[in-house]
């Protein structure tokens, strides 16, 4: 069974950086894409960026220039660092991996548990 676990949510200053991981516990055979989505209050669910296999990274307009998405395939990890933030920024964020467990399997999506991030003087 494969978890993904998340850390590094908490309190931000507006301006101030926050990183934040996700790693998986168990084991990919391959591992398409990795991402993090965020849901703000009273708010759906959005797209904040994600890394494919290739390395080709995509970003939601609101925070491009602001923040990046990397991933370590060796660690089945994937890190966005989120520089100067803003208020807006506040939501749970949910890392999201697509990928296989095994051959045998389709391609699936798994997400973690969520990890509050707050942007706040």
């Amino acid at each position: 069974q494969v978890q993904l676990v998340e850390s590094g949510g908490g309190l931000g200053q507006p301006g101030g950086s926050l990183r934040l991981s996700c790693a998986a516990s168990g084991r990919f055979v391959s591992i398409s894409a990795m991402g993090w989505y965020r849901r703000a209050p009273g708010k759906r669910r959005e797209l904040v960026a994600t890394v494919s296999s290739g390395g080709s990274n995509n970003y939601a307009d609101s925070v491009k220039g602001r923040f990046t998405i990397s991933r370590d395939n060796a660690k089945n990890s994937v890190y966005p660092q989120m520089n100067s933030l803003k208020p807006e920024d506040t939501a749970v964020y949910f890392c999201n991996f697509r990928g296989r467990i095994d051959y045998s399997y389709p391609i699936s999506e798994y997400w973690g548990q969520g990890t509050q991030v707050t942007v706040s003087s």
